[in-house]
């Protein structure tokens, strides 16, 4: 059967999904991409409120993914990126940790900042040399280790990984424990090392939406709830059956494991994170960085100012505070305890910002813990259905696009 009368039905309209619905389209096949909520995207959204643009959850893209970069038109998202390095709050003030190489200005004051020795910050430069020569293929076969186990074989000290890399990385990876993989780590900071995280202007959803915009506007139903999956066939909560060619499961790693039992061993665990987002007049930072948590202690665990990033986050002169808060505990006053905590960070202004929204989000990153031997492929067939999403492959944008481009190749053979 020639691509042009292949209809493929893809369960989910995330960025894998969305990204196998644009290959097959492009290639002459008739993708159907079937999304159970009121809009594409999957875990990256976007929502307008009272003229802020609130994405759900703090993400950001890193402008050198090679998978994604060549697939999405960049400049058309006109990414705004942030600056390339923290500020680390510790014994009561804000200290700059910069990447010196890419800007030099900060040499003296990111060697005095005390998040660490001189020597560990000697190792950085090192870790950041022997990655950079290490090519994504070849990082996918290192040894993989737990993050933390992956810095001690480094050489930095307990100070170093306490107060930085697990403030840095738990903004990446949800979990202060650095027991996510060691490849995870090299390939995210390989990605650091060679561009910057980034902004799209108008919110994070514009990648979705650019990608849905390659799509004729049947390829995609929203509010379609499928409920059975089988080879070629697909039945809607409605009771409306479907069928095509081949089907597609690109839904997140719980929902694909319901409807392919044989695809998990067990049940799929996910980490979790509270974003608070709140408005002022004026920007506590005023400029474009994060700023970490580096005492270990409190709520808190990262602060960006969106709008200083981006100024279309925000109406004209407003800002948008952005706040994280790993998992999702359980304090009914959640909001006021954190301005509780930053007022040492920021001065009494805080008491006057504008609490905009919190988001509890169970299912934000999957987990990714070491494997043992070569990484898996970035898709599955199980009986006659495909399976792709970040779950298979690196827990990320690049991922999800990786793992859908990938499906949509085998099945046009």
């Amino acid at each position: 059967m020639t691509n042009a009368k292949k209809r493929v039905l893809i369960v989910g309209g995330g960025l894998a999904g969305l990204a196998c619905g644009v290959r097959l389209q492009e290639a002459g096949a008739q993708p159907l991409i079937l999304e159970a909520s009121d809009d594409v995207g999957g875990r990256v959204r976007t929502d307008l409120v009272d003229g802020f643009r609130l994405d759900r959850g703090f993400q950001v893209y890193l402008d050198a993914y090679p998978e994604a970069g060549k697939f999405l038109d960049l400049p058309r998202l006109d990414l705004r990126p942030f600056k390339p390095g923290a500020l680390v709050y510790l014994d009561g003030r804000l200290h700059r940790v910069m990447d010196v190489f890419r800007d030099p200005r900060y040499l003296f004051a990111s060697a005095l900042a005390p998040v660490g020795s001189l020597a560990d910050k000697l190792r950085v430069a090192a870790l950041k040399w022997r990655i950079s020569r290490s090519t994504l293929a070849n990082i996918a076969v290192h040894e993989d280790l737990t993050t933390e186990v992956c810095l001690r074989r480094a050489g930095f000290s307990r100070r170093m990984i306490d107060v930085f890399f697990r403030s840095f990385y738990g903004g990446i990876f949800l979990e202060r424990d650095l027991r996510t993989s060691s490849r995870m780590f090299e390939f995210t900071f390989k990605m650091f090392s060679q561009g910057s995280a980034t902004l799209p202007a108008q919110g994070m959803q514009e990648i979705p939406r650019q990608l849905t915009s390659r799509l004729p506007a049947d390829a995609i139903r929203r509010g379609a709830r499928v409920t059975e999956v089988r080879p070629g066939k697909i039945t809607l909560s409605s009771g409306e059956c479907l069928e095509g060619e081949a089907v597609v499961v690109a839904a997140d790693a719980t929902t694909a494991a319901r409807f392919i039992p044989g695809l998990a061993t067990k049940e799929p665990e996910w980490r979790a994170v509270t974003g608070l987002y709140f408005a002022a007049e004026k920007s506590p930072l005023r400029e474009a960085i994060i700023a970490l948590n580096g005492t270990g202690r409190g709520l808190v665990n990262n602060v960006c100012v969106l709008s200083d990033v981006a100024p279309p986050y925000a109406p004209p002169d407003q800002a948008l505070i952005s706040i994280s808060v790993l998992g999702v505990p359980a304090i009914p006053d959640i909001e006021t305890q954190v301005l509780a905590e930053l007022e040492p960070w920021f001065g009494p202004a805080v008491r006057n910002w504008r609490h905009l929204r919190t988001d509890r989000i169970e299912r934000a990153l999957p987990e990714q813990p070491p494997i043992a031997g070569s990484p898996g492929p970035c898709f599955r067939e199980i009986d006659g259905i495909f399976v792709c999403g970040d779950h298979l492959t690196s827990t990320s944008i690049e991922g999800a696009v990786a793992s859908g481009l990938r499906t949509a190749d085998a099945l046009l053979g």
